[in-house]
């Protein structure tokens, strides 16, 4: 019983190793990793997620977030990890929120930053939208510029995205109320602030013929044609 006992745990073993890999995470790396992930994200993980990201089982990933949750709470931790719907998401604990709503509240009376006037357009026009869709329109990261606008009540958070179950971002009564709106259709329409059609060709014109148009064209050429033989 010994021997056949000895052998279907080292079967698990290799058939575990040969699942997840020989180089398992060690349990303070796991744990890295784990905080990591879950700090980045905007909805909450299910363990299946995190599982499949980090390598490892199911079973490790529950453990280990559980552990985790405990320690945050027996050490009174302002942050508080907490299943939650269909997964797991960082909080922060219930009774230092006073603390949290002066702050935001003191940062609700500085003026936006130019960062941020330019992704609340991208939203309330593009709306509903995600915000990687708003990081693409712009050209760079917004997860900071996105949690200043949901903190002070500008924009707030409406399902999830079908195709990609990114969260959706729409704008909130309080943004119409402070740019003086009735509603989102009073907003002023993009087409008269858009270049025409016509002067779209006649700058495309003027370019063909600029000289130093021609040069840095031919150059861009030169650089990009790398597949050329010897």
């Amino acid at each position: 019983m010994t021997v056949t006992a000895g052998t279907d745990a080292a079967e698990d073993g290799d058939a575990a190793e040969e699942q997840f890999g020989a180089q398992s995470l060690g349990e303070d790396d796991f744990r890295s990793a784990l905080e990591a992930m879950l700090l980045v994200v905007d909805a909450p993980a299910s363990v299946e997620l995190l599982a499949s990201a980090i390598g490892d089982s199911e079973k490790r990933v529950t453990r280990t977030l559980r552990e985790m949750s405990a320690e945050l709470t027996a050490r009174g931790s302002g942050m508080d990890l907490r299943y939650a719907g269909d997964g797991w998401r960082y909080y922060t604990r219930t009774e230092y929120a006073p603390y949290v709503e002066r702050m935001l509240l003191d940062g609700a009376r500085s003026k936006l930053t130019r960062a941020a006037l330019e992704t609340l357009a991208v939203i309330a026009y593009r709306q509903p939208v995600t915000r990687a869709r708003v990081s693409a329109v712009r050209g760079v990261n917004v997860d900071g510029v996105i949690r200043t606008l949901v903190a002070r009540g500008l924009i707030a958070e409406s399902g999830t995205d079908p195709d990609t179950n990114g969260t959706l971002y729409i704008t909130t009564e309080l943004f119409l109320e402070r740019i003086g709106l009735a509603s989102l259709a009073d907003l002023p329409p993009l087409a008269p602030l858009l270049p025409g059609v016509d002067l779209i060709d006649e700058i495309n014109e003027s370019l063909d013929t600029d000289p130093r148009y021609t040069r840095l064209k031919k150059t861009a050429e030169s650089d990009i044609d790398l597949g050329a033989e010897d």
